[in-house]
Protein backbone atom coordinates (compact mmCIF):
# COMPACT_ATOMS: atom_id res chain seq x y z
CA UNK A 1 0.00 0.00 0.00
CA UNK A 2 2.73 2.51 0.83
CA UNK A 3 3.53 2.82 -2.86
CA UNK A 4 0.06 4.85 -2.93
CA UNK A 5 0.61 7.41 -0.27
CA UNK A 6 2.05 10.86 -0.63
CA UNK A 7 6.03 10.88 0.30
CA UNK A 8 6.59 10.15 4.08
CA UNK A 9 9.31 12.51 4.05
CA UNK A 10 10.00 15.51 6.48
CA UNK A 11 11.54 18.87 6.68
CA UNK A 12 11.36 19.97 10.28
CA UNK A 13 11.55 23.50 11.12
CA UNK A 14 12.68 24.78 13.96
CA UNK A 15 10.26 26.38 16.97
CA UNK A 16 10.34 30.16 16.43
CA UNK A 17 7.94 33.18 18.20
CA UNK A 18 5.90 34.39 16.06
CA UNK A 19 3.84 37.48 16.42
CA UNK A 20 3.96 36.42 20.07
CA UNK A 21 2.53 32.84 19.85
CA UNK A 22 4.69 29.68 19.66
CA UNK A 23 4.23 28.09 16.47
CA UNK A 24 6.53 25.06 15.11
CA UNK A 25 5.88 22.28 12.29
CA UNK A 26 7.18 20.03 9.81
CA UNK A 27 6.46 19.08 6.06
CA UNK A 28 7.39 16.82 3.15
CA UNK A 29 10.31 17.62 1.47
CA UNK A 30 8.67 18.96 -2.00
CA UNK A 31 6.81 21.10 -0.27
CA UNK A 32 3.65 19.74 -0.69
CA UNK A 33 2.44 19.67 2.62
CA UNK A 34 2.99 21.24 5.85
CA UNK A 35 1.66 21.24 8.78
CA UNK A 36 1.97 22.25 12.55
CA UNK A 37 1.15 23.62 16.14
CA UNK A 38 0.41 27.39 17.44
CA UNK A 39 0.09 27.53 21.00
CA UNK A 40 -2.57 30.30 20.15
CA UNK A 41 -2.75 31.21 24.19
CA UNK A 42 -1.14 29.82 27.42
CA UNK A 43 -1.27 26.09 27.00
CA UNK A 44 -3.77 25.95 24.06
CA UNK A 45 -2.51 24.05 20.90
CA UNK A 46 -4.00 24.26 17.81
CA UNK A 47 -2.61 21.54 15.34
CA UNK A 48 -2.88 22.56 11.29
CA UNK A 49 -2.49 20.71 7.71
CA UNK A 50 -2.14 22.66 4.81
CA UNK A 51 -1.72 20.95 1.55
CA UNK A 52 -0.92 22.70 -1.85
CA UNK A 53 -2.11 21.72 -4.80
CA UNK A 54 -0.76 19.81 -7.67
CA UNK A 55 -3.56 21.06 -9.96
CA UNK A 56 -2.74 24.84 -9.15
CA UNK A 57 -3.12 27.12 -12.41
CA UNK A 58 -1.73 30.33 -12.28
CA UNK A 59 -3.99 33.12 -13.46
CA UNK A 60 -3.61 37.03 -12.86
CA UNK A 61 -7.09 37.57 -13.00
CA UNK A 62 -8.05 34.54 -10.63
CA UNK A 63 -6.00 33.74 -7.85
CA UNK A 64 -5.43 30.24 -6.62
CA UNK A 65 -7.44 29.87 -3.60
CA UNK A 66 -6.94 28.12 -0.27
CA UNK A 67 -9.88 26.81 1.24
CA UNK A 68 -10.06 26.48 5.10
CA UNK A 69 -12.36 23.52 6.31
CA UNK A 70 -13.94 23.29 9.75
CA UNK A 71 -15.50 20.46 11.50
CA UNK A 72 -18.63 19.96 13.51
CA UNK A 73 -19.24 18.29 16.93
CA UNK A 74 -18.36 19.96 18.66
CA UNK A 75 -15.31 18.55 19.05
CA UNK A 76 -15.11 16.37 15.91
CA UNK A 77 -11.57 16.03 13.74
CA UNK A 78 -11.63 17.73 10.82
CA UNK A 79 -7.60 16.64 10.01
CA UNK A 80 -9.33 13.05 10.18
CA UNK A 81 -12.93 13.28 9.09
CA UNK A 82 -12.92 16.18 6.51
CA UNK A 83 -10.01 15.43 5.68
CA UNK A 84 -9.00 11.30 5.41
CA UNK A 85 -13.29 10.81 4.71
CA UNK A 86 -14.75 13.37 2.30
CA UNK A 87 -12.30 16.25 0.91
CA UNK A 88 -9.07 15.46 1.07
CA UNK A 89 -6.26 14.22 -1.30
CA UNK A 90 -6.26 10.34 0.17
CA UNK A 91 -9.43 8.75 1.29
CA UNK A 92 -9.41 6.28 4.39
CA UNK A 93 -7.46 3.66 2.86
CA UNK A 94 -5.02 6.21 1.81
CA UNK A 95 -5.92 5.05 -1.88
CA UNK A 96 -6.23 8.53 -3.53
CA UNK A 97 -9.46 10.55 -4.13
CA UNK A 98 -10.45 11.42 -7.42
CA UNK A 99 -13.11 14.02 -5.95
CA UNK A 100 -10.59 15.59 -3.88
CA UNK A 101 -11.33 19.31 -3.26
CA UNK A 102 -7.61 19.97 -4.02
CA UNK A 103 -8.64 20.21 -7.80
CA UNK A 104 -10.15 23.31 -7.12
CA UNK A 105 -8.36 25.07 -4.13
CA UNK A 106 -5.55 24.21 -1.27
CA UNK A 107 -6.31 22.68 1.50
CA UNK A 108 -5.96 23.92 5.27
CA UNK A 109 -7.36 21.49 7.87
CA UNK A 110 -7.69 22.48 11.86
CA UNK A 111 -8.48 20.45 14.56
CA UNK A 112 -10.27 23.13 16.39
CA UNK A 113 -11.62 23.76 19.23
CA UNK A 114 -8.30 23.26 21.30
CA UNK A 115 -8.57 19.60 22.92
CA UNK A 116 -10.32 18.33 19.09
CA UNK A 117 -8.31 15.60 17.44
CA UNK A 118 -4.87 16.54 17.42
CA UNK A 119 -5.21 19.76 19.01
CA UNK A 120 -4.51 19.83 22.86
CA UNK A 121 -3.86 21.66 26.22
CA UNK A 122 -0.77 21.33 28.30
CA UNK A 123 -1.57 19.01 31.16
CA UNK A 124 -5.21 18.17 29.89
CA UNK A 125 -6.54 21.02 32.43
CA UNK A 126 -10.66 20.70 31.12
CA UNK A 127 -11.01 24.30 32.20
CA UNK A 128 -9.13 25.73 29.30
CA UNK A 129 -11.39 24.45 26.92
CA UNK A 130 -13.27 27.21 25.43
CA UNK A 131 -17.35 27.26 25.93
CA UNK A 132 -18.53 29.66 23.10
CA UNK A 133 -18.15 30.56 19.82
CA UNK A 134 -16.31 33.48 20.07
CA UNK A 135 -13.58 32.11 22.31
CA UNK A 136 -13.06 29.51 19.32
CA UNK A 137 -13.14 32.30 16.18
CA UNK A 138 -10.59 34.01 18.79
CA UNK A 139 -8.32 31.07 18.93
CA UNK A 140 -8.63 30.81 15.07
CA UNK A 141 -8.33 33.71 14.60
CA UNK A 142 -4.66 33.93 16.43
CA UNK A 143 -3.71 30.80 13.81
CA UNK A 144 -4.70 32.65 11.14
CA UNK A 145 -2.54 35.87 12.17
CA UNK A 146 0.50 33.66 12.25
CA UNK A 147 0.01 31.61 9.26
CA UNK A 148 -1.05 34.85 7.39
CA UNK A 149 1.00 37.78 8.64
CA UNK A 150 4.23 36.10 7.68
CA UNK A 151 3.25 34.36 4.26
CA UNK A 152 3.10 36.48 0.77
CA UNK A 153 1.83 33.63 -0.96
CA UNK A 154 -0.97 32.59 1.23
CA UNK A 155 -2.20 36.70 1.35
CA UNK A 156 -2.17 36.96 -2.37
CA UNK A 157 -4.58 33.67 -2.16
CA UNK A 158 -8.11 34.56 -1.34
CA UNK A 159 -9.29 32.62 1.71
CA UNK A 160 -12.97 30.71 2.05
CA UNK A 161 -14.08 29.44 5.10
CA UNK A 162 -15.93 26.35 4.55
CA UNK A 163 -17.63 24.34 7.22
CA UNK A 164 -20.12 21.46 8.14
CA UNK A 165 -22.86 20.76 10.82
CA UNK A 166 -21.89 22.70 14.04
CA UNK A 167 -19.12 23.79 11.86
CA UNK A 168 -20.88 26.43 10.57
CA UNK A 169 -21.33 28.11 14.09
CA UNK A 170 -17.45 28.59 14.30
CA UNK A 171 -17.60 29.48 10.73
CA UNK A 172 -19.92 32.44 10.38
CA UNK A 173 -18.35 33.81 13.92
CA UNK A 174 -15.07 33.06 12.75
CA UNK A 175 -15.73 35.13 9.60
CA UNK A 176 -16.64 38.43 12.13
CA UNK A 177 -13.65 37.80 14.04
CA UNK A 178 -11.49 37.98 10.63
CA UNK A 179 -13.26 40.83 9.29
CA UNK A 180 -12.66 42.82 12.91
CA UNK A 181 -9.27 42.12 12.50
CA UNK A 182 -8.64 42.93 8.93
CA UNK A 183 -9.95 46.31 9.51
CA UNK A 184 -8.01 46.68 12.42
CA UNK A 185 -5.05 46.17 10.04
CA UNK A 186 -4.26 43.02 12.61
CA UNK A 187 -4.40 40.26 9.83
CA UNK A 188 -3.38 40.37 6.48
CA UNK A 189 -5.69 38.32 4.51
CA UNK A 190 -7.93 38.71 1.44
CA UNK A 191 -11.17 36.47 2.85
CA UNK A 192 -12.83 35.60 0.01
CA UNK A 193 -15.91 34.31 1.32
CA UNK A 194 -17.98 32.29 4.20
CA UNK A 195 -19.29 28.50 2.89
CA UNK A 196 -22.22 27.03 5.28
CA UNK A 197 -22.61 23.15 4.58
CA UNK A 198 -25.65 21.67 6.27
CA UNK A 199 -24.81 23.87 9.76
CA UNK A 200 -26.49 24.10 12.52
CA UNK A 201 -26.73 28.49 12.59
CA UNK A 202 -30.33 28.40 14.18
CA UNK A 203 -30.89 25.21 16.85
CA UNK A 204 -34.45 26.69 17.07
CA UNK A 205 -35.69 26.62 13.49
CA UNK A 206 -34.27 23.02 13.02
CA UNK A 207 -36.04 21.25 16.27
CA UNK A 208 -39.05 23.44 14.86
CA UNK A 209 -38.36 21.17 11.41
CA UNK A 210 -37.82 17.51 12.29
CA UNK A 211 -40.81 16.36 13.24
CA UNK A 212 -43.18 17.66 10.74
CA UNK A 213 -40.29 17.17 7.66
CA UNK A 214 -40.55 13.30 9.45
CA UNK A 215 -44.73 13.31 9.53
CA UNK A 216 -44.66 14.55 5.56
CA UNK A 217 -42.01 11.34 4.83
CA UNK A 218 -44.35 8.88 6.50
CA UNK A 219 -41.69 8.26 9.08
CA UNK A 220 -43.64 9.56 12.10
CA UNK A 221 -47.09 10.10 13.07
CA UNK A 222 -49.39 12.44 14.99
CA UNK A 223 -48.26 11.11 18.21
CA UNK A 224 -44.84 11.69 17.52
CA UNK A 225 -45.49 14.99 16.06
CA UNK A 226 -47.68 16.64 18.64
CA UNK A 227 -45.32 15.36 21.32
CA UNK A 228 -42.27 16.55 19.21
CA UNK A 229 -43.67 19.86 18.98
CA UNK A 230 -44.28 20.76 22.74
CA UNK A 231 -40.97 19.84 23.13
CA UNK A 232 -39.98 22.25 20.57
CA UNK A 233 -42.06 24.37 22.19
CA UNK A 234 -40.14 24.05 25.20
CA UNK A 235 -37.34 24.73 24.03
CA UNK A 236 -38.15 27.90 22.32
CA UNK A 237 -38.85 28.92 25.32
CA UNK A 238 -36.25 28.05 27.15
CA UNK A 239 -34.15 30.28 24.47
CA UNK A 240 -36.39 33.26 25.34
CA UNK A 241 -35.40 33.06 28.88
CA UNK A 242 -31.56 32.41 28.25
CA UNK A 243 -31.29 28.80 29.66
CA UNK A 244 -28.88 27.30 27.24
CA UNK A 245 -27.91 24.50 28.86
CA UNK A 246 -31.60 23.55 29.67
CA UNK A 247 -32.21 23.94 25.89
CA UNK A 248 -29.58 21.42 25.12
CA UNK A 249 -30.74 19.24 27.89
CA UNK A 250 -34.53 19.29 26.09
CA UNK A 251 -32.56 19.15 22.40
CA UNK A 252 -31.28 15.63 23.67
CA UNK A 253 -34.48 14.96 25.03
CA UNK A 254 -36.51 15.58 21.46
CA UNK A 255 -34.32 13.68 19.68
CA UNK A 256 -35.23 10.58 21.63
CA UNK A 257 -38.78 10.92 21.16
CA UNK A 258 -37.77 11.43 17.46
CA UNK A 259 -36.13 8.32 17.58
CA UNK A 260 -38.87 6.25 19.14
CA UNK A 261 -41.60 7.60 17.13
CA UNK A 262 -39.60 7.55 13.65
CA UNK A 263 -36.38 5.05 14.16
CA UNK A 264 -34.69 7.54 11.44
CA UNK A 265 -31.11 8.53 10.56
CA UNK A 266 -30.47 11.79 11.88
CA UNK A 267 -28.28 12.35 8.65
CA UNK A 268 -30.26 10.70 6.05
CA UNK A 269 -34.27 10.05 6.41
CA UNK A 270 -33.91 7.37 3.93
CA UNK A 271 -32.28 5.16 6.24
CA UNK A 272 -33.32 3.70 9.93
CA UNK A 273 -31.37 5.04 13.02
CA UNK A 274 -29.84 1.21 13.08
CA UNK A 275 -28.13 1.66 9.71
CA UNK A 276 -26.73 5.19 10.87
CA UNK A 277 -23.56 5.44 8.73
CA UNK A 278 -21.97 8.60 11.12
CA UNK A 279 -23.27 7.68 14.06
CA UNK A 280 -21.68 10.31 17.00
CA UNK A 281 -18.86 8.88 19.11
CA UNK A 282 -19.01 10.59 22.84
CA UNK A 283 -16.90 8.22 24.59
CA UNK A 284 -13.03 6.81 23.89
CA UNK A 285 -14.48 3.19 24.46
CA UNK A 286 -16.23 3.81 21.56
CA UNK A 287 -13.29 4.52 19.34
CA UNK A 288 -13.50 4.19 15.59
CA UNK A 289 -17.23 3.44 15.55
CA UNK A 290 -19.34 5.71 13.73
CA UNK A 291 -16.45 6.24 11.58
CA UNK A 292 -16.37 2.27 10.41
CA UNK A 293 -20.11 2.23 10.20
CA UNK A 294 -19.92 5.66 7.71
CA UNK A 295 -17.23 3.72 5.67
CA UNK A 296 -19.27 0.64 4.76
CA UNK A 297 -22.50 2.42 3.79
CA UNK A 298 -19.72 4.82 1.52
CA UNK A 299 -18.14 1.49 0.22
CA UNK A 300 -22.28 0.46 -0.22
CA UNK A 301 -23.43 3.00 -2.21
CA UNK A 302 -19.99 3.19 -4.18
CA UNK A 303 -18.84 6.84 -2.95
CA UNK A 304 -15.81 5.28 -1.60
CA UNK A 305 -12.39 4.38 -4.10
CA UNK A 306 -11.93 0.60 -2.38
CA UNK A 307 -13.81 -2.26 -3.52
CA UNK A 308 -17.51 -3.37 -2.04
CA UNK A 309 -15.48 -6.08 -0.78
CA UNK A 310 -13.32 -4.22 2.02
CA UNK A 311 -13.26 -3.29 5.35
CA UNK A 312 -14.60 -0.71 7.05
CA UNK A 313 -12.12 2.24 7.77
CA UNK A 314 -10.97 1.94 11.36
CA UNK A 315 -10.48 5.90 11.24
CA UNK A 316 -8.63 5.70 15.10
CA UNK A 317 -6.24 3.13 13.79
CA UNK A 318 -4.91 5.05 10.95
CA UNK A 319 -4.86 8.70 12.44
CA UNK A 320 -3.18 6.98 16.18
CA UNK A 321 -0.99 4.88 13.23
CA UNK A 322 0.57 5.66 10.01
CA UNK A 323 -0.39 9.48 9.99
CA UNK A 324 0.63 9.99 13.56
CA UNK A 325 4.24 8.39 12.17
CA UNK A 326 4.08 10.78 8.86
CA UNK A 327 3.41 13.95 11.21
CA UNK A 328 6.18 12.97 13.68
CA UNK A 329 5.30 16.31 16.03
CA UNK A 330 2.47 14.96 17.99
CA UNK A 331 3.09 14.52 21.14
CA UNK A 332 3.09 11.16 22.68
CA UNK A 333 0.56 11.50 25.21
CA UNK A 334 -2.38 13.07 22.53
CA UNK A 335 -4.08 10.41 21.20
CA UNK A 336 -6.62 11.29 18.37
CA UNK A 337 -10.15 10.40 18.07
CA UNK A 338 -12.79 10.81 16.11
CA UNK A 339 -15.56 13.22 18.96
CA UNK A 340 -13.77 14.57 22.45
CA UNK A 341 -17.17 14.55 24.86
CA UNK A 342 -14.89 17.05 27.13
CA UNK A 343 -14.98 19.70 23.98
CA UNK A 344 -19.24 19.40 23.36
CA UNK A 345 -19.31 19.16 27.02
CA UNK A 346 -17.58 22.76 27.72
CA UNK A 347 -20.14 24.34 25.05
CA UNK A 348 -23.35 23.17 26.77
CA UNK A 349 -24.26 26.23 27.51
CA UNK A 350 -23.35 27.61 23.86
CA UNK A 351 -24.64 24.89 21.55
CA UNK A 352 -28.28 25.60 21.24
CA UNK A 353 -27.02 29.81 20.63
CA UNK A 354 -27.83 30.78 17.16
CA UNK A 355 -25.22 32.73 15.04
CA UNK A 356 -28.07 34.65 12.43
CA UNK A 357 -26.61 37.95 13.43
CA UNK A 358 -23.19 37.35 12.02
CA UNK A 359 -24.37 35.82 9.14
CA UNK A 360 -25.79 39.00 8.92
CA UNK A 361 -23.15 40.85 9.82
CA UNK A 362 -20.73 38.94 7.06
CA UNK A 363 -23.38 39.71 4.45
CA UNK A 364 -23.55 43.75 5.38
CA UNK A 365 -20.06 43.57 5.07
CA UNK A 366 -20.57 43.11 1.55
CA UNK A 367 -18.64 38.97 1.94
CA UNK A 368 -19.59 36.35 -0.09
CA UNK A 369 -21.88 33.79 2.02
CA UNK A 370 -23.22 30.05 0.32
CA UNK A 371 -25.44 27.96 2.19
CA UNK A 372 -25.36 24.17 0.40
CA UNK A 373 -27.27 21.44 2.27
CA UNK A 374 -28.19 17.96 1.26
CA UNK A 375 -31.86 17.32 0.48
CA UNK A 376 -31.85 13.96 2.96
CA UNK A 377 -30.47 15.73 5.78
CA UNK A 378 -32.43 15.75 8.83
CA UNK A 379 -30.39 17.17 11.70
CA UNK A 380 -29.92 20.34 9.48
CA UNK A 381 -32.89 19.66 7.40
CA UNK A 382 -32.92 22.09 4.41
CA UNK A 383 -37.05 23.05 6.15
CA UNK A 384 -34.55 24.72 8.95
CA UNK A 385 -32.30 26.19 6.70
CA UNK A 386 -35.22 28.17 4.84
CA UNK A 387 -36.76 29.02 8.12
CA UNK A 388 -33.81 30.48 9.48
CA UNK A 389 -32.92 31.88 6.07
CA UNK A 390 -36.14 34.10 6.09
CA UNK A 391 -34.73 36.08 10.05
CA UNK A 392 -32.17 37.54 7.75
CA UNK A 393 -32.04 41.00 8.21
CA UNK A 394 -30.16 41.33 4.95
CA UNK A 395 -31.44 44.19 2.84
CA UNK A 396 -31.16 41.72 -0.35
CA UNK A 397 -33.22 39.05 1.13
CA UNK A 398 -36.63 40.04 -0.40
CA UNK A 399 -35.22 40.19 -3.92
CA UNK A 400 -33.82 36.28 -3.45
CA UNK A 401 -36.43 34.75 -2.07
CA UNK A 402 -38.08 35.80 -5.14
CA UNK A 403 -35.69 34.72 -7.78
CA UNK A 404 -36.09 31.33 -9.34
CA UNK A 405 -33.59 28.45 -8.85
CA UNK A 406 -31.34 26.99 -11.74
CA UNK A 407 -30.67 24.03 -11.97
CA UNK A 408 -27.48 21.66 -11.41
CA UNK A 409 -25.85 18.88 -13.27
CA UNK A 410 -22.59 16.93 -12.91
CA UNK A 411 -19.97 17.29 -15.94
CA UNK A 412 -21.71 16.91 -19.18
CA UNK A 413 -24.90 14.78 -17.95
CA UNK A 414 -27.24 17.48 -18.42
CA UNK A 415 -29.71 14.48 -18.22
CA UNK A 416 -29.97 14.28 -14.49
CA UNK A 417 -30.52 16.92 -11.92
CA UNK A 418 -28.08 16.87 -8.77
CA UNK A 419 -29.09 19.75 -7.39
CA UNK A 420 -30.75 23.72 -7.82
CA UNK A 421 -28.88 27.11 -6.96
CA UNK A 422 -29.98 30.84 -6.55
CA UNK A 423 -27.93 33.46 -5.76
CA UNK A 424 -28.38 37.50 -5.52
CA UNK A 425 -25.37 39.80 -4.99
CA UNK A 426 -23.12 38.23 -2.01
CA UNK A 427 -25.37 35.36 -1.28
CA UNK A 428 -25.94 31.85 -2.78
CA UNK A 429 -27.66 28.97 -1.94
CA UNK A 430 -27.38 25.24 -2.98
CA UNK A 431 -29.54 22.56 -2.87
CA UNK A 432 -28.07 19.39 -2.94
CA UNK A 433 -30.51 16.35 -4.24
CA UNK A 434 -29.38 12.69 -3.67
CA UNK A 435 -26.96 13.53 0.02
CA UNK A 436 -28.04 13.54 3.21
CA UNK A 437 -25.96 15.24 5.72
CA UNK A 438 -22.11 14.81 4.21
CA UNK A 439 -22.23 16.48 1.09
CA UNK A 440 -18.93 16.29 -0.47
CA UNK A 441 -18.59 12.36 0.48
CA UNK A 442 -22.23 11.35 -0.70
CA UNK A 443 -22.20 13.60 -3.92
CA UNK A 444 -18.92 14.66 -4.44
CA UNK A 445 -18.89 15.43 -8.23
CA UNK A 446 -21.92 18.01 -8.12
CA UNK A 447 -19.65 18.91 -4.88
CA UNK A 448 -16.43 19.85 -6.79
CA UNK A 449 -18.18 21.83 -9.18
CA UNK A 450 -19.77 23.79 -6.58
CA UNK A 451 -16.86 24.56 -4.79
CA UNK A 452 -15.05 25.90 -7.96
CA UNK A 453 -17.91 27.91 -8.49
CA UNK A 454 -17.63 29.72 -4.66
CA UNK A 455 -13.75 29.88 -4.93
CA UNK A 456 -14.06 30.90 -8.77
CA UNK A 457 -11.15 28.68 -8.75
CA UNK A 458 -9.32 29.17 -12.11
CA UNK A 459 -9.16 25.47 -12.41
Amino acid sequence: MEKNLLPFLFLLFSSSLLHGYLAFGAGTDDGSEQWGYVEVRPKGHLFWWLYKSPYRIEDPSKPWPTLLWIQGGPGVSGVGLGNFIEIGPLDGYLQPRNSTWLKKADLLFVDSPVGTGFSYIDGDDKNLLVRTDEAAATDLTTLLKVLFNGNETLQKSPLYIFAESYGGKFAATLGVSTVRAMEAGELKLQLGGVALGNTWISPEDFVFSWAPLLKDLSRMDNKGLNESNRLALKIKRQLAAGKYEDATTTWSELEGVILDHSNVDFYNFLLDAGNDPFFRITTAESKGLGVDKYSKYLINNKFSTADAGAQPVDLYKLMNGPIKKKLKIIPENVTWEEQVYSVFSAMTGNFMKPRINEVDELLAKGINVTIYNGQLDVICSTKGVEAWIQKLKWEGLKEFLSLERSPLYCGSDDSTTKGFVSSYKNFFFYWILGSGHFVPAEQPCVSLQMVGNITRSPN
